[in-house]
């Protein structure tokens, strides 16, 4: 009978010791739930970063892909920029570029041409370009409003009209050759011109003017009708030739 009464004892124990062991791990479950749990409310940047903007509040229920935080990863500053697929083809690293700030306009400061992106932005028409900077000036902020001028070509001696001189020809400005109207004693003449390097305001003439040549600009009799030039600034000239280049522009006066 004692026998027994141990065998019963012992089979009640082994019991006991199974539920606790369940419990166990029961409860380590939980604790590990509850530390994944934490580790979720947790919002780690993927680099050293500086919030830029917040679009949540703490304890706010959000869904799975929303975003949370705006960041701006620590780093060498570089500027990105979408440029006119046209000029892809005068676009090439490492050339430089002349960077002004809207809000500094006084400062420019200098970039490199880094990165251009391997595709062009179909509904844009544009491509994306990155831009690195020797040296970063100490205004310059995240989504500031950027001016920035690459020299994809360079000529020491040029001679150079608006874009708003040419005319006759749809998309001129995109054209290897273009038509200008003259005033050649004192009637307005058609001339046919040939083009090199252009920025968005000017254009490079190769052929077709000689210094002194009187090009009309703004509105202006058709050819054959008789005018009488008036010298003006020329507006949007680059890398011109001086005096000579300055005063080929003209305003008209029919009569």
């Amino acid at each position: 009978m004692r026998r027994r009464r141990s065998a019963a004892r012992f089979g009640t124990a082994g019991s006991e010791i199974a539920q606790a062991e369940a419990a166990l791990a029961l409860a380590r479950a939980g604790a590990d739930a509850a530390r994944t749990r934490l580790a979720q409310s947790v919002v780690r940047a993927p680099a050293g970063a500086r919030v830029l903007q917040r679009l949540a509040e703490p304890g706010q229920i959000v869904q799975p892909g929303r975003v949370l935080l705006v960041l701006a990863l620590d780093g060498p500053l570089e500027l990105a920029a979408q440029v006119d697929e046209r000029f892809l083809e005068e676009l090439r690293v490492g050339q430089r570029a002349a960077v002004r700030a809207d809000a500094f306009p006084q400062q420019r400061f200098d970039a490199v041409l880094d990165r251009i992106a391997p595709r062009v932005d179909a509904q844009r028409g544009s491509v994306e370009l990155r831009f690195a900077l020797p040296a970063p000036p100490d205004f310059l902020r995240e989504d500031m409003t950027l001016s920035i001028e690459v020299t994809t070509a360079a000529r020491e001696h040029a001679r150079v009209l608006p874009l708003a001189a040419l005319r006759g020809l749809p998309d001129a400005a995109d054209a290897q050759a273009a038509e200008v109207w003259v005033a050649d004693d004192g009637r307005v003449r058609a001339r046919r011109v040939t083009l090199g390097l252009r920025t968005l305001q000017a254009v490079e003439v190769l052929d077709g003017l000689a210094d002194g040549d009187a090009v009309l600009v703004g509105t202006a009799p058709p050819p054959g009708a008789r005018v009488r030039p008036v010298a003006t600034a020329a507006n949007g000239m680059a890398g011109g030739q001086g005096a000579e280049a300055a005063t080929a522009v003209m305003q008209t006066m029919g009569r």
